[in-house]
C-alpha cells in the first residue's frame, strides 16, 4: 500500500500568479481591439509577459499556479494579432480598389479638344 502524499512543512503554499491574470487580461484586450489595429500593442505586451511568466512558473517548480491563464492569454493575443493583420489587408485591398476605380487624368466636358 502506498503512503499518502504529504507535504513537507517547509514547502510553500501554492499561490496564484498575478502575472498570469495580467497576460490573460492583456490578451483579451488585444483580441477585442484587434480588428481596430490598436490591439497589436496589448497583444504584443501579453506575449512578452507570457514568456516571462511561464519562466517564473517553471522556476517555481509547481508552487506558482496559473498556466491555464497563460495559455488562454497567449491564444487571445495571437488571435488579436491575426485580426489586426486581417484588418490591414482588407483596408489595403479596399484602398487599392478605390484607387483603381477613379478615372486617370483630367475629366473634360464632351466635345472639348
Amino acid at each position: 500500500m502506498a503512503a499518502p502524499l504529504t507535504r513537507h512543512p517547509m514547502d510553500p503554499d501554492p499561490a496564484p500568479s498575478t502575472k498570469a491574470r495580467a497576460v490573460f487580461a492583456l490578451g483579451l484586450v488585444g483580441f477585442l481591439t484587434g480588428a481596430f489595429v490598436g490591439g497589436v500593442i496589448p497583444a504584443t505586451i501579453a506575449l512578452l509577459l507570457a514568456r516571462q511568466t511561464a519562466r517564473d512558473a517553471f522556476a517555481a517548480k509547481g508552487y506558482l499556479l496559473g498556466s491555464a491563464w497563460i495559455r488562454r492569454g497567449r491564444r487571445l493575443a495571437w488571435a488579436g494579432i491575426v485580426l489586426a493583420i486581417t484588418a490591414l489587408v482588407v483596408a489595403s485591398i479596399a484602398g487599392l480598389l478605390h484607387l483603381a476605380s477613379t478615372p486617370a487624368g483630367p475629366d473634360f466636358a464632351p466635345g472639348t479638344d
